[in-house]
This record gives structure tokens, sequence and C-alpha cells, in this order.
């Protein structure tokens, strides 16, 4: 009964103390793409992507209501670095939808104008500056901030109901908000101010990196259930503790307690896959290391920590120095990746898996239209056979040469070269519905583009990739230009499996150099890749694909026509960037891989003729 009264309490009194109003909520998914647009458009860089800020600690003082319901104040403030802009996942602060909307809008403005944390200054007055740049410039953004400015001035704790200098730093913060073209002199404050949702909150002056998924461990027999989030959140690299034995620092017989021992039967039960971002959203900084061992279920997510050193390593010998671009310093660091080309080892020749040959059937049959065709060349001086029509048309026409009445048969052939990149890193391991794996459907797809190909007389390599920090990128080398999809191709396909991470612009450098020295008129780069850029060095966001997209404008320049077929749901949030509008094609169910990486190819091929 006692616990029956307290969770009626607590209901009670959290659902009293709450400010929010969820029948007005609007979720940044619903808007992400229209604030992509507005960011980039007011100057944004085009190479952060948004995602949704974690809740954090703000330190301002509780109200009466927070401290009798035990809420910790917590809030996802807008917030914009050199890797994303980060806006709450979910707005609910104002009772009209419409104002929660038009708050999107206007923290994607202020964040593409606000002057950046290393231009100095009070963080509120840099927000001051943007609001004033863009009130001034843009009318209809104006009109949207006076609704918000009087919705927030109205919802602010009042200045007397606060200690004095906390009164008077809130009542620059009222001023500031109503009039942003105002000079304000900022009083000082021993703690947090109450949040501002119409500004971009306070620095975090940390590095965004990407949480790499779980390493194999040792005797690990399936791949873990990987849950994307969204939210970037707070984390330091940590080491994982020793979990021998420990030390009693009391005397066990000091443990007044007694306890009887009885033998039952527990059900053990795995959490829900939400607990685990849930069990995220409970701590202020995640602490991030490697115990190496296996995992049933692991949460992928962006997170902000300090930046690790760079550990150069030793280049192969065989290694091939290719260049990387550096978006910060906006140069190319030249021979800053090695890259070797391996084939896999221990590959016995095969047939083509029986699961395939159906398929194999249809992709050959439908790219047959692409095989070269016979064209019949009239009116030549010589040839197979004689032309009648020309030899007619001589002695008719006046001026009809009499010499040119022969005609040839010749094969059309089309002066194409192909290579396909495919990415082989450990993301590639994460189980799919039908409980196959991603490398699974990676496979197939190989498999069955080499074969199809045999048809269409195309020059065609295929190279899988895959890295482990700048010195160590590593290509498969499954077909060569010169080689026939023969067993021993297929043997090297089925030997693939994922390994390490995907620095993509060293790859796609060395895969450039590869196919420019062939001697075609046309040629085109496919890259196969179910995630975005990432190692484990500092390439991740956007300077891996900054580095991406600076290697594919090398590409163009070179000649090639490189093209994206991507496995990752979350795409579109990235591929712009890197190969444009039109360079990159998303496969939302990844079993339809091998049968839309044929009609791709056939699609691309005949525009470029």
């Amino acid at each position: 009964m006692e616990e029956r009264v307290g969770i009626w309490w607590h209901r009670i009194v959290t659902r009293w103390a709450a400010t929010e109003h969820r029948d007005a909520a609007v979720e940044l998914t619903t808007m992400s793409d229209e604030l992509g647009l507005l960011f980039r458009a007011l100057g944004g860089a085009h190479g952060l992507r948004i995602d949704a800020a974690a809740a954090r600690r703000h330190g301002a003082r509780r109200g009466w209501a927070d401290r009798l319901a035990g809420t910790r104040l917590r809030v996802a403030q807008a917030a914009c670095d050199e890797e994303s802009l980060r806006l709450p996942p979910t707005l609910a602060i104002y009772p009209e939808r419409a104002l929660n909307r038009a708050l999107y809008r206007w923290l994607a403005a202020l964040a593409a104008v606000a002057p950046a944390a290393s231009a100095g200054g009070h963080w509120a007055q840099r927000n001051l500056l943007g609001s004033r740049w863009l009130i001034e410039r843009y009318a209809g953004l104006a009109q949207d901030y006076r609704r918000l400015a009087a919705a927030e001035v109205a919802r602010r704790p009042l200045p007397e109901a606060l200690p004095p200098d906390e009164a008077r730093f809130e009542a620059a913060l009222r001023s500031a908000i109503a009039d942003p073209a105002q000079e304000i002199a900022w009083p000082p404050l021993r703690r947090a101010p109450q949040p501002v949702p119409l500004w971009l909150g306070p620095d975090v002056l940390l590095r965004g990196a990407a949480a790499a998924p779980p390493p194999e461990a040792e005797g690990a027999t399936a791949a873990p259930t990987l849950q994307d989030d969204r939210q970037r959140r707070q984390a330091e690299s940590a080491q994982a503790p020793e979990r021998g034995g420990g030390l009693l620092i009391f005397r066990p017989e000091s443990i007044f307690s007694w306890t009887e021992y009885a033998r039952v039967r527990h059900e053990v039960q795995d959490n829900d896959d939400e607990d685990l971002a849930r069990a995220a959203d409970d701590l202020d900084l995640i602490s991030v290391g490697n115990d190496g061992r296996a995992v049933a279920k692991a949460l992928r997510m962006n997170l902000d920590r300090a930046a690790g050193a760079d550990d150069p390593g030793v280049a192969a010998p065989q290694a091939v120095p290719v260049p990387e671009w550096d978006y910060r310093s906006r140069r190319l660091l030249e021979g800053h990746c090695a890259v070797v080309i391996r084939a896999p080892a221990n590959a016995d020749a095969i047939e083509l898996p029986t699961h395939l040959r159906a398929d194999q059937r249809r992709l050959q049959h439908r790219l047959s239209a692409l095989a070269p065709q016979r064209q019949t060349l009239r009116r030549q001086p010589q040839g197979d056979e004689i032309d009648l029509d020309a030899c007619i048309r001589g002695r008719v026409e006046p001026g009809a040469a009499m010499e040119d009445c022969y005609r040839t048969v010749r094969r059309r052939r089309r002066d194409l070269a192909c290579l396909l990149l495919a990415d082989l890193s450990l993301s590639t391991e994460a189980s799919l519905a039908d409980g196959r794996r991603v490398i699974d459907v990676i496979r197939d797809s190989l498999h069955l583009f080499g074969v199809s190909l045999a048809v269409t007389g195309d020059r065609s390599a295929i190279y899988g990739f895959s890295s482990r920090r700048r010195m160590d990128v590593q290509l498969s080398e499954l077909k060569r230009f010169d080689q026939p999809y023969d067993g021993a191709a297929r043997g090297r396909v089925e030997r693939i499996a994922p390994a390490h991470y995907t620095r993509m612009g060293a790859a796609v450098r060395r895969a450039t150099a590869l196919l420019a020295a062939e001697p075609c008129e046309q040629r085109l780069l496919l890259l196969l890749t179910d995630g975005k850029p990432n190692d484990v060095d500092h390439y991740e966001g956007r300077y891996g694909i900054e580095d991406t997209h600076h290697a594919l404008h090398a590409a163009r320049r070179a000649g090639l026509h490189p093209f994206c077929i991507t496995v990752d749901s979350h795409g579109q949030d990235y591929l712009p960037r890197i190969f444009g509008p039109g360079g990159y094609a998303v496969v939302r169910r990844p079993a339809e891989l091998p049968e839309r990486l044929a009609g791709l190819y056939a699609q691309l091929t005949r525009s470029l003729h």
C-alpha cells in the first residue's frame, strides 16, 4: 500500500511540476529537412549535419515545485560547432504548435549567422549579435521573433522572486530578449541563469566523435543487435576497470545481519531496445572504454569527447601514400595516408552460390541490352558485301561516287570501365530483419555484379576497403581490370569479412588512380557503403565528410563519374554534401541491393553514352 501511494504521489507531483505543453509538441524529425535547407541558405556550413541535442544539467536554480518533485533540471539546448548543428529532439515549450515550429526555424537561422565561439565575448552577446542581424534583414523571421520573445518573457521567472545577483541578470536577460538591438551590460552571476530557448546554449569546447561499434570479442558467435540513437551526448575516454578479486576493507564478522539462502527459479529477461537510449539519457557524462567482451545489444550514438592523440603509425613497405584534405586549415596534406592493396588469402576457386543462380539469369537477361550491338556501315570504300543501294545511287544521281559501293558489319563496343568499391568496415556486421548481415547482402551483390557484367563487355574491377588509422587503409583486390570474373574471383569475394573502419577519402583517391589509368572514354566509380566516413582517430564527423567530398571532386576533375549506393537509412544527412544532389541512391531495403545495383548500373551507363 505504501508503495502504491508513493507511485501515485510521484505521478501527481511530477505532472504538476511539469512546464511542457505536450499537446503542442513538435518533433525535430518532422522538420530536419526544412531546417537543413534554411541553415545552409543563410550561410551555414554544408558539411554540418543536424543532430538531436542531448539533455544536460544547466545548473540554474530549481523552483520549489521542482524540488518537491525531485526533478533534475536537464534541458536540451541548441548548439553549433564545427561538427554539427544540434537542436532539441522535441520542442513543447510554448502552448501553440506554430510557436514551437517557429522556434525551430529561428534556432536554425541563428546558428547559421551567430558569431562562433572563437570570436570571443560573452555567449549571450554573440546570440544578440546574430539576432540583430536576422531581424534587420528578414522581415518574416523578425515577425516570428517578436511572437517568440513575448511568449518567452511571459514564461520566465520574475526577477523579484530571485536573489539579488540573479535578479539583476534575469532583468538584463528579459531586456535583451525583448529588444536585441540594445547594448546590454551583463552583471556578474554566481550560478547559471535559467536557459533561454531562443538562444544557442553556452559553448561546449569539445570535439564531435562517433561512437565506434563494439570490437569483435573472443568467442563471439553473433553480431549484436544495433540500435541507432540520433542524439549527441557528452562523453570521456576511460579504461575499463579490472574485474578481478577485490580487497575487503572491513571484517566480515562485523556485518550484523543474517539471511537464509533458498534456491529459486528466476526469469532473466533482456531490457527493451529503447531502454538502452533511456539509460544513456540518465547519464550526464558517458565513459567510453573497451573491455573486449561480446554484447547482445549495442547503441550507436554520436558523442562529444575530448580529442585523443593521433597515432601516426607506420605504413607497410608496399603501401602507396595518398593525400588527405584538412578542411580546418584548408590544405591538402600530401602523403598523410597510406593505402595497401592485398588479395584475400587462401581463397579457393568456387562456383556461384546456388541461391544466386536464379537472380543471375534474370539480371544477365536484363543487362543483355547493354551488350555490344551489330552495326551496319553503308557506302564504304571497302567492306564485306556490295551495297546495291549505293551502286544504284552512283549511277542514277549525278555527282555520286561509284567507289563507295560496299557495306560492312561491325560490333559496336561500349568504351567504358567501371570500378566498384565496397565498404567492408565492421559496421557491415550488423544484422538485418531477415537474419542475414549487411556483409552477406554486399557479398551477394558483388557476386551478381561480377557475373552480370560479363554479358555487357564493359571493363570492370571490384575492390573492398576498410581502415585502421591513416597509415593502414586496406584495399581488398577482388577482381582487377585484366582479370575475368571466374571461380578464383568468386572465391576472393566469398572470403570478404567485416573489419575496422571507413576512411573513405583515402580509398576513393587510390581507386581514382586505378580507374584513371584505364584507356577508356568513360569511367564509372561506384561506391557501395552502409555508413558515413569514420575511423578510430580524428577522422569522423565533418572532417571525414569534407575529405571524402574533396576526394570525389578530384575524381571528377580526372574525368571519372562517381556514384554512391548506400543502405544507410540516414544517408540523406550527409550524402548530398559528399556526392551532390544526384550522385547517390539510398536503398531502403538492404535485401534489394543486388537487383538495385544492377538496375542503377544500367541506368548510369546509358546516361554516360
